[in-house]
This record gives C-alpha cells, structure tokens and sequence, in this order.
C-alpha cells in the first residue's frame, strides 16, 4: 500500500500532526492512499466534486457513467478555478504506510505521529497528471449543478464545497 501527503510546500522534512479544524481528534498527520490520491492534485481551497463508480453503483447508474466517460473517475471544478490549476505546483509526499489507521472514507489514512516522507515528487502539470491517474476533469459554471448526483448510486466526494460560489448541498444517502 502506499499513502500520500499533498502539499504546496516544497521542503517538508518531517509531516507533523495537525490540530483537528473542529477542536474534536487529537492533532494527526493525514494521508490518502494510491487510489484516491488524484483527489488532492488541486490547490488545497479549490473547491470539487469527484464522481466514481463502486461495487454498490446499480447497472442503471454503471451505465450511465460508462456512456459519459471512460474515465475512472471525473472530478469536477469551477471555472474560476481553471487559470489557477493550470498555474500551481503541488508536492507529492510519498508516506510509510507504518503506524497509519484507515479512517475507511475515501481512502484517507491517519496517524498520530510526525511522520519523514520516503519520496517527493513536483508535479507541475495537474492536468495531465490527473489524466495520467484515469481521471477526467470537468470545469463547470457552478458546482451547484451537480446536487442531484448525491442522490445516485454512484459515489460522490466532495472538498472544500465551503469556497464554491454555489456550494452544493450534499444530503446523505439513505442505507436500506
């Protein structure tokens, strides 16, 4: 398995734990594994909406998703946004995977302790680099337009929806 940390900041040494936004968990170092990594190729405010199919997506969504791409995954932005992406440089720290907890959401993984990276890699280009990782990126007007997703099969991550201009309002899937 590997894990990732995603940062602007070039030379990180050590990922130190970092406090808990809503004051709830113990300060932690996060990181998001292989699969799910394309979802923090984007400046860390840039509002989006990524879209997948999962092993609980119904025929009828599958093939609908497979009729509007081929693609993995689609991440979704705002227009505004679009400039930005194509001008930032992210950092990509590779982590042991030692001492991580999955937190089984999307992939994401954390610890308690201040972790030493094992790798970093630049990443200049976002858009190829998330084509590279099987991911098709969509700019839209508004994220907004993307509400009625939530209520598919399909699964629906959203990050920073708090900066959108029109955030959308995710409503929580019902579990028979």
């Amino acid at each position: 398995m590997r894990l990732f940390h995603f940062s602007p900041q070039s030379n990180i040494d050590v990922v130190m734990p970092q406090p808990d936004p809503q004051g709830v968990a113990e300060p932690l170092v996060w990181a998001i594994d292989d699969w799910h990594q394309a979802m923090y190729l984007f400046p860390r405010d840039c509002p989006r909406v990524f879209v997948w199919p999962t092993e609980a997506t119904t025929p009828e969504y599958l093939t609908a998703y497979k009729k509007m791409t081929s693609c993995r995954m689609v991440a979704h932005i705002e227009l505004g946004w679009l400039d930005r992406l194509s001008q930032i440089t992210i950092y990509r720290y590779e982590l042991a995977p030692d001492g991580f907890e999955s937190l089984g959401n999307a992939g994401m993984w954390v610890s308690p302790a201040p972790t030493m990276p094992i790798n970093v890699e630049r990443i200049d280009n976002i858009e190829k680099a998330l084509s590279d990782a099987g991911v098709e990126l969509r700019v839209l007007s508004s994220l907004k337009t993307l509400e009625p997703l939530w209520e598919t099969s399909l699964h629906v991550s959203g990050i920073g929806l708090g900066n959108a201009k029109d955030a959308p309002i995710r409503r929580p899937k019902l579990v028979n």
